[in-house]
């Protein structure tokens, strides 16, 4: 009886940070410091750490893997996979309802004036992450160079499959440092490979379909799959990534409804990742009302499920791996190349807007308000959308 209640507890917590937790993984990490461990104690602050670099090791959303993590360490599976519902289902649900707002008015012919503001400020908030990311994991030569070099090739090879390949590459290079990091005694690993089993049937199986069918849903439910299961760095990462492949390549939605989508993504609570929801319930608006809420669900659970998948999956072998240097080391690379990608991704976003003094502004000031102010991201956009309203 005291588990069921313990459960209950555990899962009515998760429901309270998924609408009050602003600011992305790092500020999530802080929400789950003081709720989850300095409140409830539902684990130390050493296992917290622990199971967050875990997840920074490996693809997926970071904050949304440390949690569900933390939910499978206290109940298993079950109370792991409750625990990623509830944590994603509020902001994929306003995601897949903002998509729908966007669409309604444009199908009208209506234009969104009170959201002109909207992408420059956008690239401010990618412009912020890459400058937060780079103060964070940049501190050698060898990152600064894995930095530019991440920028620069991103801007000019504009395939989704580059960027897995520059952090894997990155995360070599600096794995070759690994006698900088101390030594510890090693443990034999031993890995229960089901759940790899289970990641990597369903990324082949989700691809095989979607080429035999062709139905649109099974290829978003793919994309976004893939997506997941190869970013690494959070949602500011996943961004430039997911501009390359709907907005330029496949054309699905254009660069203003992307950054749109991306600013309102940045300013509710929840794990950034639930941006998928609002480009896969555009991407089917041909489908009516019901086809794009389910295109915004399908790609929900085509991005956070991967990266649940890994996460049981390495969990069980993890205190063994962490005794390798090069797998620690490994990490400096993927961090600088991570930053680097972001900051090209705030020049390539930039571009489709128009090059004026306002746009400049808006871009400028959302930048300067987020590095040297505490006003909250959701805050900033309503400010944003007021000004765009009466101007």
């Amino acid at each position: 009886m005291y588990q069921q209640v313990r459960y209950y507890t555990f899962l009515k917590d998760v429901l309270m940070l998924s609408i009050s937790t602003f600011g992305g993984p790092q500020a999530h990490i802080a929400h789950f410091l003081k709720v989850l461990v300095q409140k409830r104690k539902y684990l130390s602050e050493e296992d917290l750490i622990e199971i967050n670099s875990l997840c920074q090791v490996l693809p997926g959303p970071t904050s949304t893997q440390t949690l569900t993590a933390i939910g499978y360490k206290i109940g298993g599976p079950n109370l792991a996979y409750l625990t990623l519902l509830i944590w994603i289902l509020p902001a994929v649900s306003l995601m897949t309802l903002a998509a729908l707002i966007i669409d309604l008015f444009q199908d009208r012919n209506q234009v969104l004036a009170f959201t002109r503001f909207v992408p420059a400020m956008a690239v401010g908030f990618v412009s912020y992450a890459a400058y937060t990311m780079s103060l964070k994991s940049v501190h050698t030569r060898t990152g600064i160079f894995l930095m530019v070099a991440a920028a620069v090739l991103s801007y000019f090879i504009r395939s989704p499959f580059f960027y897995p390949a520059a952090l894997l590459m990155a995360g070599v290079v600096t794995a070759f440092k690994y006698k900088s990091q101390p030594k510890e005694e090693k443990i034999p690993i031993k890995i229960a490979w089901a759940n790899f089993i289970l990641w990597a049937g369903v990324l082949i199986g989700a691809a095989v379909l979607g080429s035999l069918t062709g139905n649109l849903l099974v290829r978003l439910f793919e994309n976004f799959y893939r997506n997941g299961s190869l970013i690494f760095g959070g949602g500011q990462v996943l961004t430039p990534l997911l501009y390359t492949e709907f907005v330029e390549l496949k054309d699905y939605l254009n660069s203003r409804e992307f950054l749109s989508g991306y600013a309102i993504a940045q300013s509710i609570p929840g794990p950034v990742f639930s941006f998928s929801a609002f480009i896969g319930a555009l991407s089917m608006r041909d489908a009516g009302l019901l086809g794009q809420v389910a295109g915004g669900f399908i790609s929900a659970a085509g991005i956070f499920l991967p990266g649940t998948f890994l996460i049981f999956f390495v969990v069980r072998f993890w205190e063994s791996l962490k005794k390798f240097r090069a797998v620690r080391a490994s990490l400096e690379g993927i961090a600088a190349a991570s930053a680097g990608l972001v900051a090209a991704a705030a020049v390539f976003l930039f571009q489709p807007l128009d090059n004026s003094f306002v746009t400049y502004s808006f871009t400028i000031s959302t930048f300067a308000l987020l590095t040297f102010t505490r006003i909250p991201s959701a805050l900033i956009v309503a400010m944003g959308l007021v000004l765009g309203y009466f101007l």
